[in-house]
């Protein structure tokens, strides 16, 4: 009887044309952060980890990595990262949200820690609006997920806390700017992951000691 305990990766990634200045600093955090996910489940083998890895811009929703398993992960290159049109962000985070949810309805045991990472607000969306994702974000928090955001060029506590989420990291779009908030979100990880381990709960506290001045 398999009895490790499985935790999902979810990120979600925008791909819109701003972060064309910032996209190899962003390839190149992403894979830095599949490293890290591959890391733990060497160092935490009674865990079972997993990514989903969904982008999006103005042209749709892709996904890139559907529950892979770490020991299978691929890092993301600029072949399949092509920043460009606007930032439905609503739309992409009610479909991974609702995609994810139904996959895991017969897994048992499990986490999810979702990320998303975008360089500017919700613009263009159409299935979903604020409300309905504030109302799928509680009702997953009941559920063992965890969310965080990070992001830039607008108010990024406010904008999260609209939707529920306490867990946020600003950055500014430049290379730099994204290496330290990748840093800083990779060292989150690892604690989280610790905790899992442990069995103590997952809280609004992800960042914790992690954010400058802490």
């Amino acid at each position: 009887m398999d009895t490790k305990r499985k935790i999902f990766n979810l990120i979600i990634l925008d791909e819109s044309g701003s972060m064309q200045s910032i996209k190899q600093a962003t390839i190149e955090g992403f894979n830095e952060t599949v490293q890290t996910i591959k890391g733990t489940q060497a160092l935490h083998p009674e865990q079972e980890q997993y990514i989903t890895l969904v982008t999006f811009n103005g042209m749709g929703t892709k996904t890139l990595l559907s529950n892979q398993p770490a020991a299978e992960l691929s890092e993301l290159d600029a072949t399949r990262y092509h920043p460009s049109s606007n930032t439905p962000l609503y739309d992409a985070m009610g479909f991974a949200f609702q995609r994810l949810r139904t996959q895991l309805e017969l897994v048992q045991d499990y986490h999810v820690l979702v990320t998303i990472f975008t360089d500017g607000q919700e613009n263009a969306s159409k299935e979903f609006n604020g409300t309905t994702i504030k109302s799928l974000i509680e009702e997953l928090k009941n559920q063992q997920w965890t969310f965080t955001y990070i992001g830039a060029n607008h108010d990024v506590e406010r904008f999260a806390h609209h939707i529920s989420i306490q867990n946020t990291i600003s950055f500014e779009s430049n290379a730099e700017s994204v290496h330290q908030s990748l840093v800083q979100e990779r060292s989150a990880r690892t604690r989280y992951y610790q905790n899992r381990r442990e069995g103590k709960p997952s809280g609004e506290d992800y960042f914790a000691g992690d954010k400058d001045g802490e």
